[in-house]
């Protein structure tokens, strides 16, 4: 089989897959109001997974993550890894979480082939925690990313969001959380979506000064490896973790892009902000593992060769829960 890449000659390695749009978390930045509903009846199956995973695995696909929504959500999610995990071609499986009730279910996840771990942590400081997401969980999510490093998983990265109304209080608090323990803690840029324009316009916060600060201070930029993400991760000698910054309205943020996204109902896309999502459910169904390979080579000339954020063009995502992010 040959690797999917773009016109742009980037190889497309690492697939975002969304297992569900589930989300019991009420984010301000996301979904102030809550998930509205129950999980969509229409989710993709699991033989509809195993066929997925399969083709994208024989095609180039060396990293999946999984995501939400909260994923977790899914009592089959262990199925799922291990269905990733079944591709002698997967190198990397990752979950993205919330973390809510992560440390009874981690060893289940573990067990199924899991090796990396990104957990959302908005802010150390639980009325922080409280105010940004909704729930009381700061002090039991620290709890269990402290019992997984300690049973020696260490592949695990910290998710938080740069908002303006509280960096002068997140960005110390994530120094002080990485000075001893040895995960990557990673500040995400708020993104403008089709729903959150005020929220955006109020907390955006660029990454560029915060960085240029670290660097006088003595971090250094780590070296991308292969199926990386976009982060731009720093470390220091006096630091058992590292920092990263996700900045999507940086000059060269797409100039790497190795990402396909397919949402929980089995929808393609191509870019996170992209206007047009691809249906990819028909060959999912009938396990149509040729037309599939056919198709998603064929769809991969039309990836853009960045996004249009800057245009405010933010595409057909309203909120971040329907593809994970």
């Amino acid at each position: 089989m040959m690797n999917l890449t773009d016109p742009f000659n980037r190889r497309l390695s690492y697939l975002r897959l969304s297992v569900t749009d589930l989300c019991n978390y009420r984010c301000t930045y996301c979904l102030p109001n809550g998930y509205q509903g129950k999980a969509k009846p229409n989710e993709l199956t699991l033989p509809e997974i195993a066929t997925l995973v399969a083709v994208f695995a024989q095609n180039g696909t060396r990293k999946i993550r999984l995501t939400g929504g909260e994923p977790t959500l899914r009592r089959d999610l262990p199925e799922i890894i291990a269905m990733c995990r079944a591709q002698p071609e997967i190198e990397h499986i990752a979950l993205t979480t919330n973390a809510f009730r992560l440390g009874k279910l981690f060893p289940q996840y573990r067990a199924a082939g899991l090796d990396k771990l990104n957990v959302s942590i908005d802010s150390f400081n639980p009325e922080t925690f409280y105010q940004i997401t909704g729930k009381d969980e700061c002090r039991h999510i620290v709890a269990d990313v402290e019992q997984i490093l300690a049973d020696g998983f260490y592949n695990i990265k910290i998710n938080s969001l740069l908002l303006k109304e509280h960096i002068q209080e997140t960005l110390p608090d994530a120094l002080d959380f990485i000075k001893t323990r040895p995960v990557t803690l990673r500040f995400i840029e708020v993104m403008q979506t089709g729903d959150n324009a005020a929220f955006f316009n109020e907390q955006h916060i660029s990454a560029t000064q915060i960085e240029k600060n670290l660097i006088q201070q003595g971090w250094q930029l780590k070296p991308r490896h292969e199926h990386d993400g976009p982060a731009r991760e720093y470390y220091h000698t006096d630091f058992s973790g590292s920092i990263g910054f996700i900045a999507p309205y940086s000059k060269d943020f797409c100039n790497t892009c190795n990402r396909l996204r397919v949402t929980a109902q089995g929808k393609m896309h191509l870019c996170l902000f992209g206007g047009v999502a691809y249906d990819l459910r028909d060959f999912l169904r009938r396990d149509d593992r040729v037309g599939l390979t056919q198709f998603l080579h064929e769809t991969m000339l039309l990836k853009p060769e960045h996004h249009y954020l800057h245009d405010k063009k933010v595409g057909l995502i309203t909120n971040l829960s329907m593809t994970g992010g």
